[in-house]
């Protein structure tokens, strides 16, 4: 793979400072440098990938093995080498088996638990299933990570089918959280969702025994309104929770990309069984796509070499995801944790160095908020930062087409100023017509320069709907896969997040002064003497 590295360095270096804007000289760069799955389209003709490059990147791809790969996760094998486990989220939105782990067909686990999950959240959104205090006006979902992030994202991007309780989000250990969360709420028609597949996140069960405790000073038996979504069958009942209130999940299920399970039991609650059926068919449609698709005309893995084109050869250290959709808002947050949790690494799969940068920093906001907030640095900045815009041809609102006809003539138009920006004769222009000359023109004039050529890829579908929203998720999770084959590291283990953790407990003591913080560093521990009021 080295030679093919080398050369796309070599090409990186040749297009550097070509204008975009001349590629489209060619009427049908745009064209060529589209993907269409069915009625969704890629579009990465604003890069500087041209035919020869996107060849070599396809090359890199099949060097890398990203189709043997593949098809050795959707086939049951323990790819996640680290921790000696299959990766089959695919499974948990699948119809049909068998899919084999270790010789077994998890499929019918897999179906008799959706089945469950269908069966009880239509008894609490038809109210058959009561609160202390009757049929439930809301859910609280405590979780955190992939335990959140989620079906947080999710839940908000189907506001426009929610017609079961309220759903809410806890996850931070910050009291400030759950204190706000559950004030206004009546604990008598509150479910509580304790989300953990341990049992034992330090985050997730401080919040539930908090909402245990508030619940507890209005019900007589709290336990009751709560469900769990964990394997640990014994902690829950010793919680004091149903088994049949208990939602499991095997460890070939990664939690950022747990949704499609259990996980998602607070997403079904909103918009119910028969949408979040909508939505398991349309991750199914993209994995359909993804295993079966050949590498140049393959959505995620075009949008992985996409990735790794601007990250990894021409050195872009962060992207920019820009959903124009408010709905879609904590999309960015979510990808944070798939991309940055399962390709931020620094030692590749063999246990050697990673010879190459790991993955971006991955950021957004939704449009047209950050028009107002950094479009100014990713336009005018000294650091080129890649956008993936994504944007609906159609709004939810019929009543305000007009606003969404702004919305899509932004994101357009934001994606066109990065790519042709803005002379300095354009600027003098400007500032002549404006009465300015001289000193003062050149002066003003090099204000309004934007330099262009800032990469961007446009990925635009009819409408955000349940089965949309579920393509888009499995397109970023496969993309992240093919990203992390090429970059030759395993994608499915977070080990970056245990040391902190492990530190956060021998400090605690240290804080409420059961410990003395001894072997702590002179920094720490002043910091933990401002924190008890001592400094």
């Amino acid at each position: 793979m080295d030679a093919i590295w080398n050369d796309l360095k070599a090409l990186a270096a040749g297009v550097e400072g070509r204008s975009l804007v001349s590629l489209f000289e060619d009427d049908s760069r745009a064209a060529r440098f589209s993907r269409r799955m069915d009625d969704m389209l890629f579009d990465f003709s604003k890069t500087q990938i041209d035919d020869t490059v996107l060849a070599r990147l396809i090359d890199l791809a099949r060097a890398a093995g990203v189709e043997a790969r593949r098809e050795a996760m959707f086939s049951g094998d323990k790819i996640n080498e680290t921790e000696g486990r299959a990766v089959l989220h695919t499974a948990l939105r699948a119809e049909s088996g068998p899919i084999r782990v270790d010789g077994q067909d998890v499929m019918p686990g897999v179906l008799e638990t959706r089945a469950r999950m269908a069966a009880f959240a239509d008894k609490i959104r038809a109210g058959e299933i009561k609160g202390a205090g009757g049929r439930y006006s809301d859910v609280v979902n405590i979780g955190i990570g992939g335990s959140d992030l989620g079906p947080a994202m999710a839940t908000l991007a189907l506001a426009p089918w929610h017609d079961g309780p309220r759903v809410h989000y806890v996850s931070n250990v910050d009291g400030a959280h759950i204190h706000d969360v559950l004030k206004g709420l009546d604990p008598a028609r509150t479910l509580v969702i304790v989300a953990s597949k341990t049992f034992t996140t330090i985050e997730t069960m401080t919040n539930a025994q908090t909402a245990r405790d508030w619940m507890g000073r209005a019900v007589a038996d709290p336990a009751k309104q709560f469900v769990a979504l964990s394997s640990a069958v014994d902690l829950t009942s010793a919680f004091g929770i149903d088994p049949e209130r208990v939602f499991g999940f095997e460890d070939w299920v990664g939690g950022r990309y747990s949704l499609w399970g259990p996980i998602g039991l607070g997403l079904m609650l909103a918009v119910g069984p028969e949408r979040f059926g909508e939505f398991l068919q349309g991750a199914r449609e993209m994995d359909d796509h993804f295993r079966a698709a050949e590498l140049d005309e393959n959505l995620p893995v075009l949008l992985a070499l996409v990735g790794i084109w601007h990250a990894q050869v021409q050195g872009h250290a962060t992207r920019t995801v820009l959903p124009y959709d408010q709905r879609l808002s904590r999309l960015p947050a979510y990808l944070q944790q798939l991309e940055m949790e399962s390709n931020g690494k620094r030692v590749a799969m063999d246990g050697s160095d990673l010879a190459l940068p790991s993955g971006p920093v991955v950021w957004g906001e939704p449009g047209t908020n950050g028009q107002h907030a950094f479009y100014q640095l990713i336009h005018q900045g000294t650091r080129v930062v890649p956008c993936e815009f994504l944007v609906a041809a159609e709004g939810h609102e019929p009543e305000l087409a007009h606003h969404h006809r702004l919305l899509v003539a932004n994101c357009l138009a934001q994606s066109e100023a990065l790519m042709r920006g803005r002379s300095l004769a354009e600027a003098r222009a400007i500032m002549a017509a404006k009465g300015l000359e001289g000193a003062e023109l050149e002066r003003q004039a090099r204000h309004r320069v934007f330099p262009g050529n800032r990469p961007s890829t446009t990925l635009i579908y009819p409408k955000l709907t349940p089965a949309m929203l579920g393509r888009i998720i499995a397109l970023y999770e496969h993309r992240v896969f093919v990203e992390g084959v090429i970059l030759g590291i395993n994608s499915f283990d977070q080990w970056g997040v245990e040391l902190g953790k492990e530190l956060a407990k021998s400090l605690e003591p240290v804080l409420s002064g059961a410990s003395d913080g001894r072997g702590k560093d002179g920094s720490t521990l002043a910091l933990v003497a401002f924190a008890r009021g001592e400094g």
